[in-house]
């Protein structure tokens, strides 16, 4: 398969490939994870409906049910996790600067306890 801007780099894949879930023994043969993993990039990437996919990256009912269900089996904090461990103990994570927390994420003003029903573009008389 031909690697197209923005796809997994030979060395990216080499990193990502014995953290994700083994394809199944039996039963008919799953298509590659590399092209389905570069197929939820491209969507993450684009912000594009799944119905936009590139044929390149293969089926989007497959490509968009491997994310669903790798995510509800929490594949995808598992591979964070092994990464965030292996760049720890590779001493290429300074948590001083590498952090995140809920509090410099924005969130909706509905998330934040605003009241409902009230139309803020009306100012009491």
């Amino acid at each position: 398969m031909a690697q197209h801007r923005g796809d997994l780099s030979d060395a990216q894949w080499q990193k990502l490939q014995p953290l994700l879930p083994k394809p199944a023994a039996t039963g008919r043969p799953a298509p590659d994870h590399r092209q389905v993993l570069n197929g939820i990039l491209w969507i993450h990437r684009t912000v594009a409906p799944w119905s936009d996919l590139p044929e390149r990256y293969g089926s989007r009912g497959t490509v968009s049910s491997r994310f669903y269900r790798w995510r509800a089996q929490g594949v995808w904090q598992a591979i964070l996790d092994q990464l965030q461990q292996q760049g720890d103990a590779a001493h290429q994570i300074d948590w001083e600067v590498h952090f995140i927390d809920s509090t410099i994420v924005r969130a909706h003003q509905h998330a934040a306890g605003a009241k409902r029903g009230i139309n803020r573009l009306q100012h009491p008389v």
